[in-house]
């Protein structure tokens, strides 16, 4: 019996069917069988499906004598279905590349859930993509199994058919069946969570859901879009036989009636001569189900009260104010903006024409984040050792306020941005400066990266459409053509970096000047930065810094930070570090201001941070290979890797456990991360040989001189000045006594009280 059953719904999809069959076919996970159901397609579907039967025994073709629609042929299906897991999509539809095993991993370890949630991302006929609004939601559920009454927030999810797997016991069990008409799947994808007694989550994004120029179900309008009015009511009459469900009516009751205003508002479904007649059916359907004591939304609350006052005159007067307004704003952002932009760009060109100033350096980090990273690092050595090169940072507007004192800024975009980058000998960023900007001859652009790759980076982000976000590969390479110099910090990047960075600039194995600190530090400088962080003195201290998630909107904690501090105990203090690219976290400072963890994620040095923790535990974030110099223990949380993996794509296995590979400790749940600290795996003597052999790999160039050679070499001409690598110091490690946690094993420090 194979473990998932694909239900293919096959109806004027000929284009696409090859591709979507390819897409199961294809997959890692081969336990799986494809009815592929025809349902009766004037074109070549069911020539395509016979096809593929024909070659593989896996695929089972179903013909319908009759075009029934897509839910009754997708019931057809179910009929001939044999596997443990049922998986429905559409026949322009694809499955991602590892889809299958990560939800199969993900059930196992969650032991058979009812329903298994996983994410999506749109894929429209124009190329372009949009990620779900999900990510964020799935990803909170963590490997949590529960009912939708123990978390309604969950009645939220997207109501398709396409991004869960149902358990077939289950599902047969309660005689679930796709309805007749347009809207099918929310019916059932509603009645199917308020039964499910055993509901997980994963934030894979698994489905491509693609949105058809022509040919969509929806996408026409027409009298078959007011069935969703009695889809719709044989919800709430389910709701009626089960009195349990009772709590979840008001907040079933604003999804609905959103629908409801969703489609009156696209003229894609509801024709404007159609409008008043849907509008009266909505608002009699509100009248009818309105729950005791709701409340409409705060957003779009306006649309809610019309329809409750049955007037579409007042819904469509209110709506032509709000289109109104949104006109104007759109006008403003139209035009004032292209005609600043074509000033600037006039200005530019004629700064352009003026001379290089040979003694003028622009410095970037991050997008104008600040004076930070390896940029930071070489604009402080060139004050010290090239002092004639005046050096600018190019700052957002948001970041003026936390610059260092003395440091001299223009704001990026602006006119003065332009004026300094038209006439810099020197731009050295560790992302890139905006594809207008011209590489002048007798310029250096010191490309200097951020980390090493772990994740795919460049050009082979084109295999993995989902994280390249709509990246023009087109304007990377114009980027990158621009550089003329490029640092690398081991051997693993230059060779990442030449392959999928392609140009003709140089490469120099220098190491990363932002880790010189590393080696400088003195106990006295480690002390004084935990202070300042507020970890008590004697308390082990560990930095907990997860990477961006492309699959992810916004950020979640893979742990539950709440738990793992009070397990750990008052002895360990937890510092938590969110990516720069997310928003201050409103549950991060509650749990400060309980004392469970320090929120540093704003704070300004990645590399204080590091100094200040007896460990770092991290998923994917590039801060493992520099926090190895420090020699000090590492830990991998990894709860979703396969999904990682699949969606980003990585150079090689963080969690073999081989020599070179895995830097430490691994953890794949919250529970085991607690046990590696209680049990002291880690520090003990196998978390140290991995960490040695990691170490040896990823970093043999730094040693503390990272940015004078690079200083030497740019900006004094001493092109064949070198310091002994073989020679440099070893970074410092934690003071001892009673000032902070002594570093080395200490196994019995963490234990729950």
């Amino acid at each position: 019996m194979p473990r998932f059953t694909i239900v293919i719904a096959a109806y004027r999809v000929q284009g696409y069917l090859s591709a979507c069959l390819d897409s199961v076919l294809t997959q890692s996970c081969q336990d799986v069988e494809v009815v592929a159901v025809d349902d009766c397609s004037p074109d070549h579907c069911g020539a395509i499906i016979d096809a593929y039967a024909a070659r593989d025994s896996r695929v089972v073709p179903v013909h319908q004598r009759v075009n029934s629609g897509p839910g009754q042929a997708r019931n057809a299906g179910v009929e001939r279905a044999r596997g443990d897991y049922l998986l429905f999509l559409d026949g322009d539809d694809t499955l991602a590349p590892g889809t299958l095993q990560g939800l199969a991993d993900r059930i196992a370890l969650t032991q058979d859930p009812d329903i298994l949630y996983f994410n999506h991302v749109r894929t429209y006929w124009s190329e372009r993509r949009a990620p779900s609004l999900f990510g964020e939601l799935l990803a909170s559920a963590g490997t949590d199994v529960f009912s939708v009454v123990e978390r309604p927030e969950f009645l939220r999810l997207f109501a398709m058919s396409s991004n869960r797997v149902y358990r077939r016991d289950f599902y047969a069990r309660h005689g679930f069946a796709f309805s007749e008409g347009i809207y099918e799947d929310a019916l059932l994808s509603y009645k199917t969570m308020l039964t499910a007694r055993r509901i997980a989550c994963i934030d894979l994004v698994g489905l491509e859901y693609r949105q058809r120029r022509v040919g969509a179900s929806t996408a026409s309008p027409g009298e078959k879009h007011f069935v969703i009015f009695q889809q719709y009511a044989r919800l709430f009459d389910f709701l009626d036989e089960h009195p349990r469900l009772d709590p979840l009516r008001p907040l079933l009751f604003e999804r609905a009636i959103s629908h409801f205003l969703f489609c009156l508002d696209r003229t894609s479904r509801v024709a404007t001569a159609d409008r008043p007649r849907f509008f009266a059916r909505a608002a009699a359907w509100y009248r009818r189900r309105l729950p005791a004591g709701f409340t409409p939304p705060v957003e779009g609350r306006w649309r809610f009260e019309a329809l409750a006052s049955g007037s579409f005159l007042r819904y469509r007067e209110r709506e032509l104010g709000v289109r109104a307004a949104a006109g104007a704003r759109k006008l403003r952002r139209t035009v004032r903006p292209p005609l600043a932009a074509r000033a600037k760009r006039g200005l530019y060109r004629l700064h352009r024409q003026r001379p290089v100033d040979p003694h003028l350096a622009v410095y970037s980090a991050y997008w104008g984040r600040g004076v930070l990273c390896n940029p930071g690092a070489i604009y402080y050595k060139a004050r010290e050792l090239a002092p004639e090169v005046h050096g600018v940072w190019a700052v957002k507007k948001s970041e003026i306020e936390a610059l260092p004192e003395g440091v001299d800024y223009v704001v990026t975009g602006t006119r003065d941005f332009y004026r300094a980058v038209a006439r810099a000998k020197y731009l050295i960023n560790n992302v890139n400066f905006p594809n207008e900007v011209v590489k002048r001859p007798g310029t250096v652009h010191l490309q200097t990266f951020h980390g090493t790759p772990l994740k795919c980076m460049g050009l082979d982000q084109q295999h993995y459409p989902a994280a390249a976000g709509g990246m023009s590969f087109g304007n990377l390479l114009k980027r990158i053509d621009r550089w003329d110099v490029a640092l690398s910090s081991n051997p693993h990047s230059s060779q990442i970096w030449e392959r999928v960075y392609p140009a003709a600039y140089r490469l120099l194995e220098y190491g990363y000047p932002r880790n010189d600190v590393f080696f400088t530090a003195s106990e006295e400088d480690i002390r004084r930065i935990r202070g300042e962080l507020g970890i008590p003195a004697g308390n082990t201290a560990l930095l907990y810094a997860p990477t961006l998630r492309d699959y992810q909107k916004g950020f979640t904690p893979r742990l539950d930070l709440e738990r793992l501090s009070r397990e750990l105990g008052p002895r360990t203090t937890l510092l938590v570090r969110a990516h720069y690219s997310y928003r201050p976290q409103d549950h991060l400072s509650r749990l400060q201001e309980a004392g469970l963890v320090i929120d540093v994620s704003h704070h300004p040095s990645a590399e204080h941070l590091c100094l200040a923790a007896d460990a770092l535990i991290t998923d994917y974030s590039s801060m493992m290979f520099d926090y190895a110099l420090l020699d000090r223990p590492i830990v991998i949380y990894a709860d979703d890797w396969d999904i990682y993996r699949s969606s980003r794509g990585v150079y090689f296995d963080l969690l073999s456990g081989s020599p070179g590979e895995t830097p430490g400790a691994v953890a794949r749940t919250g529970r085991e991360l607690a046990e590696v600290f209680r049990e002291g795996r880690w520090c003990d003597a196998d978390a140290t040989a991995l960490r040695t052999a990691f170490r040896a790999r990823f970093c043999p160039f730094d040693d503390g001189h990272a940015a004078e050679r690079v200083v030497r070499t740019l900006m004094l001409g001493q092109d064949e000045m070198a310091l002994p690598i073989a020679s440099a110091p070893r970074p410092r490690p934690l003071p001892a006594g009673g000032d902070s946690a002594p570093a080395g094993p200490r196994g019995g420090v963490l234990t729950a009280e």
